[in-house]
């Protein structure tokens, strides 16, 4: 299933709201990727907090970014309470 990002708010400990466009929300945690290439910079909390709508997915100032079905498969739904 492709659904594209509308926005995405970075959270405490590395985890990402995301908003996809079907307006459903979720929560993603980058902690496991954050030994891996690219993403090892983002355990600067600094950089991990550029991250921001790309197209239709997510990018980070460092120019790492994560393919919208990756996040929809790897997130868990957003629990409102």
């Amino acid at each position: 299933m492709y659904l594209a990002i509308k926005s995405v708010q970075p959270l405490e400990n590395y985890h990402l709201l995301l908003t996809f466009e079907n307006n459903e929300k979720r929560i993603f945690n980058v902690s496991p990727y954050l030994t891996d290439g690219i993403f090892k910079q983002l355990v600067d909390e600094k950089l991990f907090n550029t991250v921001k709508v790309c197209f239709d997915t997510i990018c980070w100032d460092n120019e790492a970014d994560l393919c919208p079905e990756f996040l929809y498969e790897k997130s868990e739904p957003y629990n409102y309470s």
